[in-house]
Parts: structure tokens; C-alpha cells; sequence
């Protein structure tokens, strides 16, 4: 054993190198792949933007912690699978594109269409056995690690060392850096009276001894403060938020209903403030697992009680909700809101819950819409839909029809825009 230690020791050191180094080894037709913020790995995406050397280059990132690289693209294209505040001004002056996709199909989307492909992650600093570990990452860059050609890592003791399907030995890797900053935190949001209206309503669906799922925001952590009093909850999640902490310190989650992981949380990413990264390090109730185990139908679908919990920017009578874009600009993508959306429904006892407030920009413009605009991205289709819920109310329109859906979703809108939108309903002949 202290042989192997001192081989695994000896490794380090020779694989250890600078961020401009590192880079280095980049060569003309590499694709480049980084995970979740805070997993991307700053030091070496800025060694690597620095280089003007770069020849048919492309870097998938999802979420990224910095803006975007304005490269040349014929050195260097930048593609996002999920648009966020780094690179959605990228994509809106064209100098981003989108890569369409359902989350858990991105491992292996990107090894379809990617070939040289060099992985670079932030990980915890190696364990006493060579391990690294991605921390609050697994996602798709954990499994795309077993067929990459190059992997990068930056070792940041500020990374929490976490457990799962996310940890890379050594004698895998090609070069190590070390970069020891903080992580990018989350900024917390405010937490309104619509949100904590939309919360007391989600929560009231939610029974003792559900499996959840939910993410980022006002109104999951709204429904999170609606949960603390809950018992036995499960969480099989995609994205672990920090309110999650709070429904552990209250005793609300145990996972004691869990069959395929008895008494742990798991997800595929995390995302919070510092307090969420202490509560991950060394947390062995809580597993890290690739994104096309965490978000594949199949496996969603086998747990018992599952409760979706997602938002959505709109949603027609239909019940077709777009998620993605804010009037004409494209803001994020579909994430796992489909899959979620699906997986619950064939769940036994399963509900997916859609939530979003009735009006935007100071009541003045309903979010429960006649019709989507054209050109407007279907995230949940009419298909799929299970609840939706407002600050006005519930609706439940999986098993209703055109006509009894649109008057279910005219109930729970605006009061000021229920006249209007009953208007348009009998002009569309959904409302006789």
C-alpha cells in the first residue's frame, strides 16, 4: 500500500504542470469539453483563451462561470448545451451557438459528434489512494472521461470531495494544475409573496415519505421552506441547490423509501453558496452520478412517489410551456424539465408540477398566453403536462381536454387578463 502511495505520489508530480502548459497540448481539431459551473476550471480556460495559435478548436461548456470566449471561429467555436449569464449574450450577437438536447442524452450526444476529445474539470485535490474527485460535478463529463483522448485537471482544494460515480484516478490523467480559489457561489434569490404563495400550494401536493425533484430559484426555494416540517422526503434529483441543506438540518430528508440507493440523496450537479459546498464535502449521504443515469427515463420512472418540481417562462392553453426563451431572446435551454416532466408521470403516485407566476414585468403581461409566439421552443408539451401552478391556484390538465385545460389555465391567470384570454379561447373555439 505505501508502495502504491508513493507510485501515485511520483505520478502527481510528473503529470503536474502550469495552466499554460496544460493547454499546450491542445491541438488543431480538439474538442473540448468542461462541466457545470462550478466544475469548468478557470485557470486553464484562461491559459486556454490566451492562445492564438487554436485551429478548428470547439469548446462545449453548460453554464459557464465567465463570459463567454470571443475567439475567431475558425480557431475557436464556442458551443453551450444550456445558455447561462456567461455565454447568453454570446449566443444572441452569434458569437455562442446552442447545441439542442435533452440533458441525459449529452454524454453520449457529445461523443457522437465530437472527436479528440480533451476533458478539463476542477476536481478535489487526490485522496490517499491517487482519486480525484469531480465534487459537485459528474454530469456528462464524468462518463465522456472514459473515452476522452486528454484529461485536464485543475485541483482546487476549495473543491468538496464527494462520492459517487465521479471519481478519476491518476494514471488516467495527462497533466494537473493547481488552482486554489473559492468557488463561484450562487447568489441567492429574494423570495417574494407570489413565491411563497406558489410554494404553500406545491408543498400541500407533496406527502409525507415523496421523492423530489427541484432546483434553483425564488420559487423551489419557496416550496423548499413549504417542506421543512415534511417527513421521510426522498431526493432524486438532477441539480442540488443549497435550500436542499435546510430540509436535511430540519430532518424533513431521509431517504429511508429509497430502493436503489437506500438513505442517499443523489443528483449530477451542484450549485449554491459556500454553506452547500461544506455540507457536500466528505457527505457520504449524498452520490454523484452521471447525468444519463440521473435524468434517463427509464430510471425516473422507477422510483415510487416522485414529485417534479419545475418553472416555465409561459404556457399556452395547450399546455405547451416554453422554458427557454424571454420574448425574443434565448435564455437557457430545456434541461431535464422534459425527462422530469415524463419519467414522473409513469411513476406509480408520481406528479409533475409546472410553476410559474401569472403575470411579468409589474402585471403587465400574462404568462398563461392564448398561443407561443412563433419560433417559440415546446420544452414540456401538452403531451406531457400534469399540474401547473400559479399564485391564483392549481391546475391539473393531464386528463382534461383542449377545452376543459384552457379553462382550468384561465382560472388560475391574472384576474386582470381572464376576460381577455377568455376573449381569445371562444375565437380559437376552445371556450364555446
Amino acid at each position: 500500500m505505501l508502495k502504491e502511495r508513493m507510485l501515485e505520489g511520483k505520478l502527481y508530480q510528473e503529470k503536474l504542470v502550469s495552466a499554460e502548459q496544460a493547454v499546450a497540448a491542445i491541438v488543431a481539431g480538439d474538442d473540448i469539453i468542461v462541466p457545470i459551473l462550478p466544475g469548468d476550471p478557470p485557470a486553464l480556460l484562461d491559459a486556454l483563451e490566451k492562445r492564438n495559435d487554436l485551429s478548428n478548436n470547439r469548446l462545449f461548456q453548460m453554464l459557464s462561470s465567465r463570459p463567454f470566449m470571443k475567439k475567431d471561429p475558425t480557431q475557436l467555436k464556442v458551443i453551450s448545451v444550456f445558455l447561462g449569464g456567461g455565454d447568453r449574450k454570446g449566443f444572441t450577437s452569434g458569437e455562442v451557438d446552442l447545441l439542442p438536447n435533452h440533458f441525459s442524452d449529452t454524454p453520449q450526444l457529445l461523443e457522437e459528434i465530437t472527436s479528440q476529445r480533451v476533458v478539463m474539470a476542477t476536481v478535489s485535490p487526490m485522496d490517499e489512494n491517487g482519486y480525484f474527485s469531480l465534487g459537485t460535478n459528474c454530469d456528462y463529463a464524468a462518463p465522456l472521461m472514459k473515452t476522452a483522448e486528454k484529461i485536464i485537471l485543475e485541483v482546487n482544494k476549495y473543491m468538496p470531495r464527494t462520492y459517487g460515480l465521479n471519481q478519476v484516478h491518476i494514471s488516467q490523467i495527462d497533466y494537473v494544475i493547481e488552482n486554489h480559489k473559492p468557488l463561484p457561489e450562487a447568489v441567492i434569490p429574494t423570495i417574494t409573496e407570489k413565491d411563497r404563495i406558489i410554494g404553500n400550494y406545491v408543498a400541500e401536493m407533496i406527502k409525507d415519505g415523496d421523492s423530489i425533484q427541484i432546483g434553483f430559484g425564488a420559487i423551489p426555494n419557496a416550496v423548499m421552506e413549504s417542506l421543512l416540517n415534511h417527513k421521510d422526503l426522498s431526493i432524486y434529483t438532477e441539480m442540488f441547490p443549497d435550500k436542499l441543506v435546510d430540509l436535511y438540518e430540519s430532518g424533513a430528508v431521509t431517504n429511508i423509501n429509497r430502493k436503489d440507493y437506500p438513505g442517499k440523496s443523489t443528483a449530477t450537479f451542484a450549485f449554491g453558496t459556500k454553506r452547500l459546498y461544506d455540507f457536500m464535502h466528505e457527505n457520504e449521504n449524498l452520490l454523484m452520478l452521471p447525468v444519463d443515469k440521473t435524468n434517463d427515463i427509464r430510471n425516473i420512472s422507477g422510483t415510487e412517489e416522485l414529485v417534479a418540481i419545475n418553472a416555465t417562462v409561459e404556457i399556452d392553453f395547450l399546455g405547451q410551456c416554453n422554458s427557454e426563451k424571454v420574448g425574443t431572446t434565448y435564455w437557457s435551454s430545456t434541461g431535464g424539465q422534459a425527462e422530469f416532466g415524463i419519467g414522473a408521470r409513469m411513476v406509480t403516485g408520481g406528479r409533475s408540477i409546472i410553476c410559474l407566476h401569472s403575470t411579468t414585468k409589474n402585471d403587465q403581461v400574462s404568462k398563461i398566453v392564448s398561443t407561443l409566439a412563433p419560433g417559440t421552443p415546446i420544452s414540456t408539451s401538452k403531451n406531457d403536462i400534469d399540474y401547473v401552478v400559479t399564485e391564483y391556484g392549481v391546475a391539473k390538465l393531464r386528463g382534461k381536454t383542449i377545452r376543459e385545460r384552457t379553462q382550468a389555465l384561465i382560472d388560475i391567470a391574472h384576474p386582470n387578463f381572464r376576460e381577455q384570454l377568455q376573449e381569445d379561447a371562444k375565437n380559437m373555439g376552445y371556450i364555446l
